[in-house]
């Protein structure tokens, strides 16, 4: 039985390229006049994804239109499709196409100038485009003929080094470097005789590191180690035109049991939609991003997630998890219109949980889920608090299961009013959009002895966010949450983050640490215990920025107390003493716990980026008598 020949010319694109693509199909059945083709691209009309031809003749570029088997161009014409993001193309025949003979489907420029259709800026091997057929001509299509094409890197744009943030003197680490066209795709095309120098501080004059760019697009380097403390960068310099590139900042402790590891607990990939294909989203993030932990995040309803979507998602966050690379974490998002709840994003620290939804009775309610849980077993992460419409005002706080709240997303800052000192707040440019509200601000529910952690998240287009993406939201960089844990386990980053070791940027991997009397953040300290807090807070942290900062303001109860102005430095050591009697400044808790003081760190770079520490706070207790220094006689 003789079989149709689909040819795609070229057969090999580079990720972003503008040119001309030949879409081959030799029939192997006649295809009567009035005969139907349909051509589907595939394409979601991202900007990421192939660029959609417009279908005018005479309008010579990013055109689609085809070619019958005398030469005779045909138009297409734009037919909406319920089950696609972008319309597909149509072509009806003319007249009749033996068996044997080619019709051309073309994308790109007719008239082979410069110019044409720009191809998709992700990678993929064997990228299919269908063709449906329907020889009676009325659009019922069927059975699909497959092109496909290989999407390849493009020119080498740029080097990235995935190294950790946290290391300790003379102890070993493994490094990658990826050799990135100018999408963040790993490359292989760079000039004949590419030569890439690596250097860093103090590194041995002896010693001389040039890299070839290798055909996988990337190198592991093991066994590099720093022998003094300090902060490093990583230099490459490719040495073929003198471009320099570097790692985000290293830290280096003399001595230091923790690492500190990155990732998103609320986050959805921009390239793949986690709901429609788990693995390659997870493989995404784990590979591409570099991230070391994530925590899926769909809605709880039916609709966006289902029973089967569940399990497979279940599965594959199973599958993922491997110590010391990538650990994964069962999550969903959980909303109420109440203020009282919010929206929540749940994080089990166990594989194969159920997805607790909200029109279920036994999980209709936040009380109701706490109750059926152990703290142990999950933490509740009140996000996007400041969103009116959305808002959480933290008057039924659980301190067992809210450890900590999420405090920057892609749509905006819910850390306190934009008159307050917000400065990524939420808004929007239409009065359609969501816009910011007093009873969701972090700082009001710190002022309000609520005691959480801060995390970050990243850019979300399900759920309650699904108009933000395509309308007039502000929209800004995805966040990060940094996590200062012992090791790379799914236990070790959960413990962790519920004992509030951890903070939040908005998207830069600026390295932050802070203490007060040697507690670092997330900790809670009390004047019982230690007596001179009363008359003295020494305050001591580090920043390693991205770039050069501008601020580091020390935060107390709301307020900004001391603000540090570095001058053009991108990282440094910082002390401060808070010498003011603790009883002139600590607030009255409205419930039966003592007053109290609360300290936080925000670091703004010179690029706008920020950084939030987890807060530390101190109760005012009073001291037992024999620790007063009473007077005695001789």
């Amino acid at each position: 039985m003789r079989r149709s020949i689909c040819i795609t010319e070229p057969n090999v694109s580079y990720a972003g390229e503008v040119s001309t693509w030949k879409f081959s199909y030799t029939t192997a059945s006649t295809l009567p006049k009035g005969c139907k083709l349909k051509f589907d691209l595939q394409s979601k009309g991202r900007e990421i994804d192939w660029e959609i031809p417009q279908t005018n003749l005479k309008e010579k570029n990013n055109l689609i239109w085809a070619l019958m088997p005398d030469g005779k161009p045909l138009a297409a014409k734009q037919i909406d499709s319920s089950d696609s993001y972008v319309p597909h193309f149509e072509f009806t025949l003319p007249s009749e196409v033996k068996t044997g003979e080619t019709i051309t489907i073309c994308i790109g420029n007719p008239e082979k100038t410069k110019g044409g259709t720009r191809c998709q800026t992700i990678v993929q091997r064997r990228r299919p485009f269908y063709l449906f057929i329907d020889p009676k001509g009325k659009g019922d299509y069927k059975e699909s003929e497959v092109f496909n094409l290989d999407v390849k890197g493009n020119v080498l744009h740029s080097i990235r080094v995935i190294a950790p943030s946290v290391v300790s003197k003379n102890k070993r680490f493994d490094m990658i470097l990826r050799f990135e066209d100018q999408y963040g795709n790993l490359t292989n095309n760079a000039q004949e005789g590419t030569l890439v120098e690596l250097t860093y501080e103090h590194l041995r004059e002896n010693l001389s590191w040039k890299l070839f760019v290798p055909e996988t697009g990337f190198l592991n380097l093991p066994n590099l180690y720093f022998n003094e403390a300090g902060v490093y960068r990583i230099q490459l310099q490719n040495l073929k035109t003198g471009e320099k590139f570097y790692s985000y900042p290293i830290k280096c402790f003399a001595d230091n049991d923790k690492s500190l590891y990155w990732g998103v607990f609320h986050g959805e990939s921009e390239r793949v939609d986690s709901a429609e294909n788990i693995e390659t989203c997870l493989r995404h993030i784990r590979d591409e991003k570099s991230l070391q932990f994530f925590g899926t995040s769909s809605f709880e309803n039916a609709e966006e997630t289902p029973n089967d979507l569940w399990k497979a998602v279940s599965s594959h966050v199973a599958e993922f998890n491997e110590d010391s690379r990538f650990t994964t974490f069962l999550g969903f998002q959980w909303f109420s219109e109440e203020s009282e709840e919010g929206l929540r994003n749940m994080v089990y620290v166990k594989d194969s949980k159920p997805i607790l939804r909200k029109k279920e009775a036994k999980s209709s309610a936040l009380k109701k889920i706490y109750k059926s849980l152990n703290p142990k077993e999950m933490i509740s992460i009140p996000s996007f608090t400041m969103a009116k419409g959305f808002q959480c005002n933290f008057k039924d706080f659980n301190p067992d299961f809210e450890r900590v709240v999420e405090i920057y997303n892609a749509w905006g800052c819910s850390e306190c009013l934009e008159k307050e000192g917000n400065l990524r707040p939420i808004t929007s440019s239409s009065n359609k959009g969501v816009f910011e509200t007093a009873e969701g601000s972090i700082r009001k529910a710190l002022q309000a002895n609520c005691r959480f952690g801060f995390v970050a998240g990243g850019l979300d287009d399900r759920g309650i966010f699904h108009e933000f993406y395509e309308g007039d939201q502000l929209q800004y960089s995805p966040g990060l949450t940094g996590i200062f844990a012992l090791e790379q386990t799914r236990e070790a980053l959960f413990l962790a983050l519920y004992n509030r070791h951890c903070y939040a940027t908005t998207g830069e991997r600026i390295i932050l640490g802070f203490s007060i009397a040697g507690a670092t953040m997330g900790s809670e300290l009390n004047t019982k215990q230690k007596p001179g807090l009363i008359y003295n807070r020494h305050i001591a942290g580090y920043v390693a920025g991205t770039t050069d900062i501008e601020q580091i303001q020390i935060i107390r109860n709301g307020e900004i107390l001391h603000t540090l102005t570095p001058k053009k430095e991108s990282h440094l050591e910082f002390t401060f003493d808070d010498s003011e009697n603790i009883s002139k400044v600590a607030i009255a808790s409205k419930d039966e716990r003592p007053p109290f003081v609360y300290y936080y760190i925000r670091v703004i770079q010179e690029d706008g980026h920020i950084a939030w520490s987890s807060p530390v706070w101190i109760d005012l207790l009073e001291i037992p008598a024999a620790k007063k220094g009473k007077k005695t006689t001789k």
